[in-house]
């Protein structure tokens, strides 16, 4: 299954902006760009399944998660003379920052991530549990997009060493 839905369909269907409400988009500290549902919902395929405070509830929390793990780095731009990520001098993909590429991409993957491992409340039967079992995986692979994503705004490298 490549995209996440309740049904299990795996498709992603959900109405145009209009049909999500007036308020699309989650702001937080000024620094960080605002993030849309609609574009979460297109980027990292949730379907309608997961009503939309559901979806801004997961997001809302990977905001701040994300934003948490940012922060002194954040505080360490501002000093520099950076009011916005936008205004980081970072390399561009498509006429955009990668940098506020690469906050999306740890925003949607943290929210899709959390969303996953509450799958079961849809379902508590077998086949719920079963489906969650599945989506483990996938949850462990939106985890790591997120961390490399947040160890890239930071120029850390990807790798971790343990020592046994």
């Amino acid at each position: 299954m490549n995209g996440f839905s309740a049904t299990g369909s795996g498709e992603c269907h959900h109405p145009g902006p209009a049909a999500h409400g007036p308020s699309d988009e989650i702001t937080s500290h000024s620094f960080w760009p605002a993030i849309s549902l609609n574009t979460a919902r297109d980027v990292v395929r949730i379907g309608d399944s997961i009503p939309d405070p559901r979806l801004r509830h997961a997001l809302i929390e990977a905001i701040a998660s994300v934003n948490d793990e940012l922060s002194a780095w954040r505080l360490r731009q501002i000093s520099l003379g950076y009011p916005v990520l936008a205004d980081v001098p970072a390399e561009t993909v498509s006429e955009q920052s990668v940098l506020l590429q690469r906050y999306q991409r740890a925003v949607f993957a943290t929210a899709k991530a959390d969303l996953i491992e509450r799958y079961a409340d849809y379902d508590a039967s077998g086949k719920g549990q079963k489906d969650t079992l599945e989506l483990t995986p996938q949850i462990d692979q939106l985890r790591r997009d997120a961390r490399f994503a947040i160890r890239a705004i930071l120029n850390e490298r990807h790798c971790t060493i343990e020592l046994l």
